[in-house]
């Protein structure tokens, strides 16, 4: 016979294994490559690609982003393929932004003549100083390849195949604007296959963009045959709670074009800095893309593409070997009310046999409660002590820190100890049957809220489902045989689905979401309580935990400094207010450190210099300003085209030139103003639905425009009313601050780079005009 502690060695192996097995099963291993047919994906060619596109910052405007382009064309052009540059206008209204985009276009002519599959992704990095490896020069060559492969078969798709490599995607998806609303193309694109990043690793997760329901979609994409994909209907309302949207969203939100997006997260402390460069991406990320690119391009090449819209959604998560699992919406409600039924008939029946005791039931509550509220507090709180303790992560401003990994380990451990601290006098004192009761209850609740409020993640359902049974076998089962490994094992396709999600939460939204990977730790533990119960050394793994736990605590706080492998963000501006006549030193960082103090000294002043300054999409205001001597910086020549008073509007024209070829020039207001029209070098805001208003800004920035050629000139006409106020800040920006000659500058250091997110190593010049 074997003894309860070797079953309780084996149920805990057990469970790590398949918690282990949760996240190696998402994506491809790493591999060498050998001798690879030529219609295989070449792992080895699409890198030597990469590394050719991201040897400096690339963003839009750039003289690197000419040579980027230069060759892409190239590379498309040595397979075959015809290649045109889509240059045109666009202006985005929700991100305030617009410039001249120069589109990378391509097509393989197919068999028939319906819908056309289009492949996207962005060859613009981000301002400035990103090299745009991961975020998106990954997608653009996974293309390159990827079509590359195909057309080596000399097969004939069903559709065509467009190439869309579009431009100033970080700018405001505006490449993608200028196709979706310029291009004759776009009305014939039947779906979109979207690659992107937001870090340089991990699983790359498929989000669906649609206007409709999921129905057809989620059953072509089954139908691809993806072999690993990574996905449920839970991960588009979180992607849709991050400050960011892709190319993709145009296609859905101006066209009604579906599209599948292909994305990576995981260390996100790379996104849009200098450290996304090619030796950093994550080969089994890049093969997780690649594995994506080739099933679904090979599928809808052929697929109909006429008949994926549909009125209905699926519920929908994958899992290892199967896929994707899915069912209807509609399922959630009654699959909600029965399993409640069900549980409410074993607690009466349990009472009724005397297998369940009220007053065991009740005392079950407390245990459960309590971990969950202090699991919660103690995450919650422990990261507001963590940014006291080390206030340098406040300068890393998308959350999410180098040793961020270590600080999921450690909360995540001292959920668990705190777990079995407070219930290892319960599970001596009370039955399995009586402590499942609480967790069950929990999850129920859960599934109540998913079923009317949020469908999508109806599959947390599942450890209800499984819970069941076990609460029916602990009440009425008579056999002696030790059920701790049948429990165990019940347990494991819960956990393969709901372990990832305890790391995912925090790399996604940032470190402040420790709070709901403790929930989730809290939950889970209660979905194994009556595994727990049965062991017998809880006093041990409650040290176990403490102590797995302080060690990554111990781990995160010697590595919470930077080293060259993981810089410092740090950022500085020089600003020119041409009304007050006075200059100032700026930056977006907290404290000073031996680059900024240079600038601001060791004193600067906290806060903002002018309340109306241009912020990053994080919300992130300048913290620090020191003032300082004035340079000799050429304004730019604003000119007041047009002022005219028409009825009850007033219709007004400016141009702004920049003598000194400024990369950006940005509007912003102090007070409120209403457009009834807004155009930007002949492109124009479309009306508001039901609104006689194009769009309102509050306060803040009006519009970003970002120059692309040295003489062009940003050309507004406006529309408001005749009494409304005209107060504007004007400010041009140029990324000079190091060719400058008139700045004698010590540059940075080897563990210090320029912050993303914020304007950063410019020269700006802010000049008020009231109209």
């Amino acid at each position: 016979m074997i003894s309860k502690k070797n079953h309780q060695i084996v149920s805990l192996f057990i469970i790590v294994l398949t918690i282990f097995y949760s996240f190696y099963s998402l994506m491809p291993s790493a591999k060498i490559e050998k001798n690879s047919s030529l219609t295989e994906f070449s792992a080895t060619k699409a890198l030597l690609q990469l590394k050719e596109i991201t040897k400096k910052p690339h963003f839009t405007g750039s003289p690197e982003h000419e040579v980027v382009r230069n060759y892409l064309v190239s590379e498309l052009e040595k397979l075959g393929l015809q290649v045109e540059i889509q240059e045109q206008m666009a202006v985005n209204q929700k991100w305030s932004a617009a410039t001249n985009n120069k589109n990378i276009l391509a097509r393989i002519k197919g068999s028939e003549s319906g819908k056309a599959l289009l492949l996207l992704s962005h060859y613009d990095s981000n301002p400035h100083s990103s090299l745009g490896a991961s975020d998106a020069g990954s997608g653009v060559v996974v293309i390159l390849e990827g079509v590359r492969a195909f057309l080596a078969k000399n097969e004939i798709p069903k559709n065509d195949i467009i190439i869309c490599i579009s431009d100033a995607e970080e700018l405001g998806l505006l490449g993608a604007n200028a196709f979706v609303n310029h291009h004759p193309w776009a009305k014939e694109v039947g779906l979109v296959l979207n690659f992107e990043a937001r870090g340089s690793g991990g699983p790359s997760y498929m989000l669906l963009e649609t206007n409709g329901g999921n129905k057809k979609l989620i059953e072509a994409f089954q139908q691809a045959n993806t072999p690993y994909p990574v996905g449920n209907s839970l991960m588009y309302s979180i992607y849709k709670m991050l400050p960011n949207d892709t190319d993709l969203t145009i296609f859905r939100e101006n066209a009604a074009i579906d599209g599948y997006n292909f994305a990576f997260i995981d260390d996100h402390f790379d996104y849009h800095t200098v450290q996304d460069s090619y030796e950093r991406m994550d080969m089994n990320t890049f093969n997780h893309q690649a594995s994506y690119l080739m099933a679904t391009l090979n599928y809808f090449a052929n697929a109909d593409l006429e008949n994926l819209k549909s009125g209905t959604d699926y519920v929908y998560f994958n899992y290892p070997i199967f896929g994707m699992v899915y069912y209807p919406f509609s399922w959630a409600i009654p699959m909600f009310i029965i399993c409640t039924l069900l549980f409410l008939g074993m607690l009466f029946m349990g009472i009724l046999k005397r297998k369940n005791t009220v007053e065991g039931i009740v005392k079950g509550f407390y245990p459960f409660t309590f971990s969950l509220l202090t699991a919660a507090a103690v995450a919650f709180f422990g990261w507001k002590l963590l940014l006291k303790l080390h206030p340098q992560y406040q300068d890393i401003l998308h959350g999410f820190t180098y040793n961020g990994y270590y600080y999921i380990v450690a909360f995540v451990s001292f959920t668990l100890a705190i777990c079995f601290w407070i219930y290892k006098s319960y599970f001596i004192k009370r039955s399995k049957q009586d402590l499942l009761v609480a967790p069950l209850f929990f999850w129920l609740m859960i599934n109540g809220f998913i079923a009317f409020y949020l469908p999508g993640a109806a599959f947390f359902i599942l450890p209800v489902i499984i819970l069941l049974p076990i609460l029916f076998i602990s009440q009425f089962s008579v056999s002696k045989v030790n059920n701790l490994l049948i429990f165990t094992l019940l347990a494991m396709p819960a956990l393969i689905i709901f372990a990832p999600l305890v790391k995912m939460f925090p790399v996604g939204l940032g470190l402040k979401m420790l709070v709901v990977s403790a929930v989730l730790t809290v939950l889970l533990f209660g979905f194994l309580v009556p595994v727990f119960q049965q062991y017998i050394d809880h006093k041990k793994l409650i040290f176990v935990f403490l102590f797995i736990g302080l060690i990554a605590l111990i781990s995160a706080s010697l590595n919470s400094g930077y080293n060259i492998d993981r810089k410092k963000p740090n950022s500085v501006l020089y600003v020119f207010d041409s009304n007050k006549n006075e200059a100032y030193w700026a930056s977006y960082n907290t404290e000073t450190d031996d680059f900024t103090e240079q600038f601001l000294g060791e004193n600067p002043t906290k806060g903002s210099y002018d309340e109306n300054t241009t912020a990053s999409k994080y919300k992130t205001n300048i913290q620090l300003f020191t003032k300082t001597a004035i340079r000799n910086l050429e304004k730019p020549v604003i000119t007041i085209v047009e002022d005219t008073i028409i009825g009850a509007n007033r219709k007004l024209a400016l141009h702004i030139e920049s003598p000194r070829n400024a990369n950006k020039i940005e509007l912003l207001t102090k007070t409120p103003i209403q457009f009834k029209s807004f155009m930007v070098n002949g492109e124009s805001l479309e009306r508001i639905k039901n609104s006689k208003y194009v769009f309102s800004a509050k306060s803040g920035t009006i519009m970003s425009f970002y120059r692309t050629s040295k003489d062009e000139i940003m050309e507004i006409e406006f529309l408001v009313d005749k009494n409304q106020t005209v107060d504007i800040d004007v400010l041009e920006a140029k990324f000079d601050l190091f060719s400058n000659q008139q700045f004698k500058i010590s540059p940075r250091t080897e563990v210090m780079m320029p912050m993303p997110f914020v304007l950063n190593d410019a020269t700006i010049i802010k000049t008020n005009i009231k109209l």
